[in-house]
């Protein structure tokens, strides 16, 4: 009877339950879909466009009575009785722990949301208020007879499956402050539960209590209290073709906020000459991230269970009753008075808070404090139960490896110190091995590993390294410069001067004018890069500038044959002199002007220009000849054209045009002093601009006596 005792409680207390699974893993920013375990808010705004988790397990073990140097006891001489050091109290708690993530993802809906779907299978069993003095009373080698007192206790044990779906969404974006929250919903399916606890308990073994006959005699046990006694009714069948009842179902849900403290979030934003932002996906942006979460609000209903409650005072029961009896169902229908029960109860989750603060020292260290405590009551019965944790854990941290030394101090299981590492899909760690490896009084030990299928945000790319990342430069493919949304300055106008230092992207003009057509601020139809009086009304034959009268006598210099002495118009600007007598001068007749003009509208020029046509010289000759026939005489010589083109070309051109003819005459003999040249454009016309032979006419040079 000792030694099955014993074994039963080595067996059970070798296991205990921890505040959370993957310690070390789940700090880590890359941990993915995993990060909905602790807190649902993780997945929102991650390093991952999408993470897949293939298959992961998280096992703890662990006691607070039993404490063994793991290194010597994997040894063959190693003897729990005499080489583990025993930490007897009347409040022993043995506990275990199982988490095993199936196939699970996640993904980002948008900027602002992302959503979860995971599976899990968990198993937890709680032994809480157990007599240490208990073990050590069973242990004596001295007598095999022993007494238990062991008061009130609380055992509880139960496995279930989740499907859960997380959505997660950011609530705060402002520049330092960003606030994200998320939302867990379970559905869970109760794979079997039992659960035991006792009041006022006490047991008295006597070795050889209980006469067989001829001298032989086996074990008496008397025992007093009240025990209730429940369980899943399929929980206990050996049936390898084991299949979830229908009947052990539930809900439950996780709520979660992380704050983050971004004093230079401006640093992981990039914006284009647009004003278009861009934020960094793929880095990390906080000086301290708050979590705050509380996981696993539920609970699960067997409604085959059945739940029975029995009064064991009883005397002299015999071991060999208790031996053959088949379970403990049998036992205590069998030996004890039952008093009570009930078919179906509601199992528990283990409910509890999460409280984690993580300090970003750099781009790649961190330092994690995290607490788990339990809503939980070690007295509350049919519910699972986690012990409280408080973790500090330092890490390197980087987009393909991460590496994790969480030291840990746990409820009834005291210091613990392990390490942990992720390499691209793989992760594996313990919240333990440290410890275990070092201390003579191991107490509890983990070990967690898993595959996934991580996809991560992209650092932002630059393919023509125009120094625009891709997402905001409009030519990706083509580099330019950052002012222009990494695009190559345009030409739109065509004018060789680029859109970036063109005044005029639209028109066309010289690059010498900032690819703007040259104007004409006075209107005197000289352009202003070859006016040299832009500002004031001047003659195309003084380069813009109004002619001047220098001894001010009403005649212009040009026409003034004396420019430094005062005369008048009749003398070209020269004082009057008495006249000679002079013959009289043949007068220019009708017939003569006739003549003259009848000549002039027959000068050819080059199209669209004031140069005259060689086979006109001719004419231009016998014009000269008629000049030279009145030499007193002064003529006008007056271009028109027809109205096609602007006004001011055709101005300019008629008066270029007559001016050519009037050089020629003067080149060829006749005194300027007697020729005047004016362009009237198209004013004059002598016949109908609407036909082509009229504008034919209109196109035409006359010379006129000047009056």
């Amino acid at each position: 009877m000792k030694k099955i005792t014993l074994a039963v409680l080595f067996v059970v207390s070798s296991f205990c339950v921890k505040a959370q699974s993957y310690i070390g893993f789940l700090t880590d920013n890359y941990s993915g879909v995993h990060g909905v375990i602790s807190n649902p808010a993780n997945i929102v705004d991650s390093r991952f466009k999408t993470d897949v988790n293939l298959i992961g397990a998280s096992v703890f073990t662990g006691n607070d009575y039993y404490g063994v140097n793991v290194l010597d006891a994997i040894k063959d001489d190693y003897d729990f009785d005499l080489d583990a050091t025993k930490s007897p109290s009347n409040d022993n708690n043995i506990a275990s722990y199982a988490d095993v993530m199936g196939p699970s993802f996640m993904f980002n809906l948008n900027k602002k949301s992302s959503i979860a779907v995971f599976t899990r299978v968990r198993s937890v069993l709680n032994i809480n208020e157990i007599n240490g003095t208990t073990i050590d009373v069973i242990d004596d080698d001295e007598t095999d007879d022993f007494i238990v007192n062991e008061g009130d206790f609380n055992v509880f044990g139960q496995a279930w499956a989740e499907l859960g779906v997380t959505y997660a969404r950011v609530l705060l974006n402002k520049e330092q402050h960003f606030l994200k929250g998320g939302l867990t919903i379970k559905y869970l399916q109760g794979a079997g539960s039992a659960y035991a606890y006792g009041k006022n308990v006490t047991v008295n073994y006597d070795s050889d209590g209980t006469p067989l006959g001829g001298g032989q005699t086996t074990g008496s046990i008397s025992s007093t209290g009240e025990v209730v006694y429940g369980r899943f009714v399929e929980f206990e069948e050996d049936d390898y073709d084991y299949d979830l009842p229908d009947n052990a179902t539930g809900f439950g849900g996780d709520l979660g906020f992380v704050y983050e403290w971004r004093p230079n979030h401006a640093d992981y934003k990039t914006t284009n000459a647009k004003g278009t932002p861009y934020v960094h996906k793929h880095e990390n942006k906080y000086k301290l991230k708050l979590g705050l979460s509380i996981t696993d609000i539920g609970s699960i209903k067997y409604k085959d269970g059945i739940q029975e409650s029995f009064d064991i005072t009883n005397t002299g029961v015999s071991e060999d009753d208790i031996n053959d009896a088949e379970d403990i169902d049998d036992i205590l229908n069998s030996l004890y008075t039952q008093t009570g029960s009930e078919i179906g109860y509601t199992a528990t989750l283990p409910t509890a808070l999460h409280v984690n603060a993580d300090w970003s020292f750099s781009k790649r260290f961190y330092v994690n404090l995290n607490t788990d405590l339990s809503l939980i009551s070690k007295k509350k019965t049919n519910a699972s139960r986690i012990s409280n944790v408080v973790s500090l854990t330092p890490r390197f941290e980087s987009k393909w490896f991460s590496f994790y030394i969480p030291v840990s101090v746990i409820e009834n299981n005291g210091l613990q110190a392990g390490a942990g590492l992720r390499t691209g899909p793989l992760y594996i760690g313990s919240g333990s091995v440290l410890s275990v490896l070092t201390s003579d009084n191991t107490k509890g030990a983990d070990v967690y590993a898993g595959l996934k299928i991580p996809v991560y945000q992209a650092k932002p790319r630059d393919k023509d390294d125009d120094g625009v990342i891709d997402k905001l430069d409009d030519c990706p493919k083509e580099a330019g410069p950052i002012e222009n949304n990494g695009c190559p300055w345009g030409d739109k106008d065509q004018d060789t001067v680029l859109d970036n230092e063109d005044e005029c992207p639209e028109i066309a003009g010289p690059k010498e004018n900032k690819g703007c057509p040259w104007g004409d601020k006075d209107g005197d139809s000289v352009l202003d890069n070859v006016d040299e009086c832009p500002e004031v009304i001047g003659e195309a034959d003084n380069k813009g500038c109004p002619w001047p009268d220098t001894d001010k006598d009403g005649v212009l210099d040009k026409d003034d044959q004396c420019i430094d002495v005062v005369g008048t118009v009749a003398n070209n600007g020269c004082p009057e002199v008495a006249p000679e007598p002079i013959a009289p001068e043949p007068v220019v007749t009708q017939e003569v002007q006739k003549t003259l003009n009848d000549y002039a509208k027959t000068i050819l020029f080059n199209s669209g220009k004031s140069s005259i046509k060689a086979e006109s010289n001719e004419v231009l000759s016998e014009i000269v000849k008629i000049l030279q026939e009145y030499p007193n005489a002064k003529f006008s010589i007056e271009g028109h054209t027809d109205s096609v083109g602007s006004d001011l070309l055709n101005k300019r051109l008629s008066d270029s045009r007559a001016n050519a003819v009037k050089k020629f005459l003067i080149n060829n003999g006749v005194d300027q002093f007697r020729l005047t040249s004016k362009g009237y454009g198209e004013s004059k016309p002598i016949a109908n601009n609407a036909t082509s032979s009229g504008r034919e006419q209109n196109r035409r040079v006359e010379i006129n006596l000047a009056k």
